[in-house]
């Protein structure tokens, strides 16, 4: 299959003025050991504030390349506040800030001259609730290429229809691709969102919950589409849904609140950060097994 996004417009014409590693998406890997693979993001003492509230705090992990990393844990215990880090989506929000460090790939996605909008471009995000845009299904996935500078109406053709291929909704909608996706069923959207996303040819796909409002069928199609598409890109999830978690990751972390006596306000904090099949079998922390088998949370 002809990949989505030429070189043309990736690989040589990078915003100037980021400092973000290039070449990323051809970086693929024969199958190894988890601590051979490449470490894409490395988060040491990582703090995410709302104002003078610290929603989260002591998160020290890595994310390795093309790998399904899960975030588990009760509510308000700071997943999303971290995952939305990744991308600098919390810049969005008005006196949001973070401390500690997240290195992408050996750079400091906070420094000084990385560009926000090209940090979201190399690492795409899928929402809790499908989001297409009020526009037609061939437009939704053409949106990020066309932004990102590819307009003529064949390479356009064949990205849409390679990113449909990839979120295994192509034989679904190739007749339909003029039609509003707004038509589309809840779990034919977020795989639309899917596409949508990996258009614009990321590093990293994020995924808050993408399955919480699907039912069980829909919600089996996009496990099965991460598993197939986690071969040309890294995936980091977040999960309510601890069985899905099992079933998909290779790494979970698991995060847990504190609550401030002073305030009564709740703070996130990562507990325990393994493989998966450790964390589900053989936990370090109690309070990871505890909140595994049901006894709190």
């Amino acid at each position: 299959m002809t990949e989505p996004v030429g070189t043309e417009t990736v690989t040589e014409t990078p915003d100037a003025k980021s400092p973000l590693p290039q070449g990323l998406e051809v970086a693929h890997h024969v199958r190894r050991q988890p601590d051979q693979l490449p470490i894409v993001f490395e988060v040491r003492d990582l703090a995410a504030y709302y104002g003078d509230f610290r929603a989260v705090r002591e998160v020290n992990l890595d994310v390795r390349e093309n790998e399904i990393t899960a975030f588990i844990g009760p509510s308000g215990c700071g997943k999303t506040t971290v995952i939305r880090c990744f991308n600098r989506m919390n810049d969005l929000i008005l006196g949001a800030h973070v401390e500690g460090t997240i290195n992408y790939h050996g750079v400091p996605l906070y420094g000084p001259g990385v560009d926000p909008v090209e940090v979201r471009r190399r690492i795409g995000m899928v929402f809790q609730k499908p989001n297409p845009f009020p526009k037609s299904v061939y437009d939704n996935v053409a949106y990020g290429p066309r932004l990102f500078g590819i307009r003529k109406r064949p390479h356009l053709d064949e990205v849409v229809e390679s990113s449909l291929h990839k979120a295994a909704l192509w034989d679904e909608v190739k007749d339909r691709l003029k039609e509003s996706a707004m038509g589309l069923s809840g779990g034919q959207q977020q795989r639309l969102c899917i596409a949508r996303a990996i258009a614009t040819r990321p590093d990293v796909v994020l995924m808050d919950e993408p399955c919480s409002a699907l039912d069980p069928i829909a919600t089996a199609r996009i496990e099965d589409l991460m598993q197939e598409i986690k071969s040309e890109f890294t995936i980091v999830i977040v999960t309510h849904n601890m069985q899905q978690a099992a079933r998909v990751s290779d790494a979970t972390a698991f995060f847990s609140t504190a609550v401030n006596t002073e305030s009564d306000r709740r703070t996130g904090f990562l507990v325990e950060f393994d493989r998966t099949e450790t964390i589900f079998s053989n936990p370090s922390d109690e309070r990871t097994e505890n909140y595994i088998t049901g006894r709190f949370g």
